[in-house]
């Protein structure tokens, strides 16, 4: 009996492991972060910290960390890209897992928070917008989620897999139209996270590396954050997209969330481009090339 059960527990794809079974300082790193945010809403719940109103803020916290999780999936493949660390790799699967987490558990808490009234809780998601989409972009993950195992790309082969996984692109577009529409009174994250949105698409399209990059895809990211932001308060209250647009250019009340996008990206794609010229110089010079081997990378 023993033994039927450590071969069955050895035969599961723990979290921390790579697809030969080894332990993974980075799967194990990138897991402990994911639960990390659970776990401290989880004990700030419990000690009172959420007060007056802890459940509703649990439930906002963990959406907000699941369209975090969601935006750093696909920046995964960009950012793997502008860093040459192929090793990245073994972290997206978890990662879009971990924002489905979120996101099932998001819905969960605000199921709970309607008294666990099924039918009260279907006529607030048709007769609410934001809760609309929001519950499409619930399912779409959950979808992605059943079938990110290497035995459901076996079933449903490669070319299908990807391309099923591929709607994680409009996904993430409805998840940041739910955080928009629910984040009315200050949607600085949100628009931040359109911004990171529109260059993580765009660094899928152009994957130059070149100093001119160091400025287009900042100013890209800048420059859609802030038409999304617009579109947001042109949809809900009407206001002039012009006057929106404008108030990021006005610092007297501190940083826009638009520029503050660009200068995130800015920030990636300075430090890829460094690193990418010491490594060039390191090749040059004859010293071997940091990081993993095309072997271990290939394993991954």
């Amino acid at each position: 009996m023993t033994t039927i059960v450590a071969s069955r527990l050895s035969s599961i794809a723990w979290p921390w492991l790579d697809r030969r079974g080894r332990f993974s300082a980075l799967k194990a790193m990138v897991l402990a972060a994911l639960v990390a945010p659970g776990v401290v809403l989880a004990v700030q719940w419990a000690s009172g910290a959420l007060m007056p109103r802890p459940l509703n803020a649990v439930i906002h916290g963990t959406g907000l960390w699941a369209v975090r999780f969601l935006l750093l999936s696909l920046a995964l493949t960009p950012l793997r890209q502008g860093f040459g660390y192929a090793g990245l790799v073994l972290i997206r699967r978890m990662v879009g897992v971990g924002a489905f987490a979120y996101v099932a558990a998001h819905f969960l808490l605000y199921v709970g928070d309607q008294g666990f009234d099924l039918f009260a809780v279907g006529r607030e998601i048709v007769l609410r917008f934001y809760l609309t989409i929001g519950f499409v972009a619930l399912l779409g993950l959950a979808a992605l989620a059943a079938t990110s195992t290497d035995g459901m790309v076996k079933r449903l082969g490669a070319t299908r897999w990807r391309r099923l996984h591929r709607l994680v692109y409009g996904i993430s577009v409805l998840a940041l139209v739910h955080f928009f529409l629910q984040a009315k009174a200050d949607p600085g994250e949100a628009t931040m996270a359109a911004g990171i949105y529109f260059w993580a698409m765009a660094r899928r399209r152009w994957s130059g590396g070149g100093i001119a990059w160091l400025a287009v895809m900042p100013l890209l990211a800048a420059i859609g954050a802030a038409l999304a932001e617009a579109a947001l308060f042109l949809a809900l209250r009407g206001i002039d997209p012009l006057r929106v647009l404008a108030t990021d250019l006005d610092f007297s009340f501190g940083p826009r969330p638009a520029p503050v996008a660009g200068l995130i990206v800015l920030a990636v794609e300075v430090a890829g481009f460094a690193l990418r010229r010491y490594r060039a110089a390191g090749r040059a010079a004859g010293a071997p090339r940091p990081g993993l081997s095309r072997r271990a990378e290939s394993g991954s």
